[in-house]
């Protein structure tokens, strides 16, 4: 029988998605994480449907609902289980669509693994029976128990380079920003399992790990106390033959220490700044910790540690308030640093969230310029960066 995975938004979705479905390859499922379309056809091989959802736009919401039915009519014998972060916020909504869905906070997400053993293949006849699923996941989602890194793997099918989730959960308080209430506050896999799990994926032959967490910034490790930069050190101290890339990092994490540290060889020369804005006036409005002249500075120290650098960004147009000029600083700074690529996101007005009760939004028009203008930037500087690392 045929489990098939549908994973929609983060690195940290990706990963946990992974991990699960390792937990039912192991109990003699066939995996399919492939992405289906209506062209795909009827999947009678498939006999439970799981899809990890994200609620970090509306757009991604709003694919999540037709991933749901669009599943609902391909796999006519699977139950439909939701999961992730719009499911955590928005679990009863998504469960009216039809009977056969089964809403899996995304808080009980780690709850996937011990499915896979209550349910066994043999177990089974053919098919999952929709009443006998739906009543143990109602039991174990009453349950209180912390499952932040109950999901965890060592072998991935959908992913060639390894990934480890060591930090999940925000303390911050970014005005547009739904992820933080889905995920919670944060928290942090301590340092000595950290280094138990990156031993296991070196016994399984991994170079690479990408250290995954939704705000890396905030890890700090239960038992000592140390922040991210001091893990890194300790990472490279107690583990060899294996190199660490960071997923994702706030611009006032980058200071001397961390920079000194990335000068190993065993640190990837490839970063990802979460930017946002480069006008000081929006990034006070979106409540980030830091403005403009931080984000240059955190850039430059990072090309002064690291030779022929990779630097990403994530950049949201368009948020409330948004003027020309603003707009313009924010183009100019991502010009000046030379992002090696942008990821650009129109603005989401998420519910729940300040952001949401502003009314001083941009019209579709101008967005979908500025979306347009700060894409078009976002190619030219790949294709620069791509150029620059010919015969290197």
């Amino acid at each position: 029988m045929t489990i098939h995975f549908e994973t929609l938004g983060c690195k940290l979705n990706q990963i946990e998605s992974e991990s699960a479905a390792k937990a039912f390859y192991d109990q003699g499922y066939i995996i399919s994480s492939k992405n289906l379309t209506r062209a795909s056809g009827i999947q009678r091989d498939i006999g439970l449907a799981i899809i990890n959802t994200c609620t970090v736009t509306g757009k991604a919401e709003q694919k999540a609902r037709r991933l749901i039915n669009m599943l609902l009519d391909l796999c006519p014998d699977a139950p439909i289980i939701v999961t992730g972060c719009y499911a955590e916020l928005d679990g009863a909504y998504l469960e009216e669509i039809d009977n056969r869905v089964i809403i899996l906070p995304g808080s009980k997400k780690g709850y996937l693994t011990d499915l896979a053993e209550a349910f066994p293949p043999s177990s089974l006849q053919k098919k999952f029976h929709l009443e006998n699923l739906k009543e143990w996941i109602d039991t174990k989602t009453r349950e209180e128990e912390n499952l932040a890194f109950r999901l965890s793997t060592d072998v991935f099918f959908s992913h060639s380079r390894a990934s480890l989730k060591i930090q999940d959960g925000c303390n911050s308080a970014c005005s547009y920003c739904r992820v933080r209430l889905a995920r919670g506050k944060a928290i942090s896999l301590d340092a000595e399992t950290i280094c138990d799990r990156i031993r296991e994926l070196i016994e399984k032959g991994h170079k690479e790990v990408v250290l995954t967490g939704i705000n890396l910034s905030q890890y700090l490790c239960p038992k000592t106390k140390m922040g991210f930069t001091a893990l890194l050190d300790y990472l490279i101290k107690n583990t060899k033959g294996i190199a660490f890339r960071i997923s994702s990092l706030y611009p006032q994490s980058v200071d001397e220490a961390f920079c000194e540290l990335i000068q190993s060889e065993r640190i990837r020369p490839h970063f990802h700044l979460s930017v946002q804005s480069g006008s000081d006036k929006i990034l006070k409005a979106m409540k980030r910790p830091y403005n403009a002249k931080k984000v240059s500075e955190a850039v430059h120290l990072i090309r002064k540690a690291k030779e022929d650098v990779f630097i990403a960004t994530d950049i949201i147009v368009g948020f409330p308030g948004e003027t020309e000029e603003d707009f313009l600083e924010t183009l100019s700074l991502c010009k000046e640093l030379n992002f090696a690529w942008i990821h650009v996101f129109p603005f989401s007005s998420r519910p729940g969230t300040e952001a949401f009760l502003l009314k001083n939004t941009i019209s579709a028009e101008i967005l979908q310029k500025r979306v347009i203008l700060m894409t078009e930037l976002a190619k030219e500087q790949k294709k620069a960066f791509v150029l620059s690392q010919v015969g290197k």
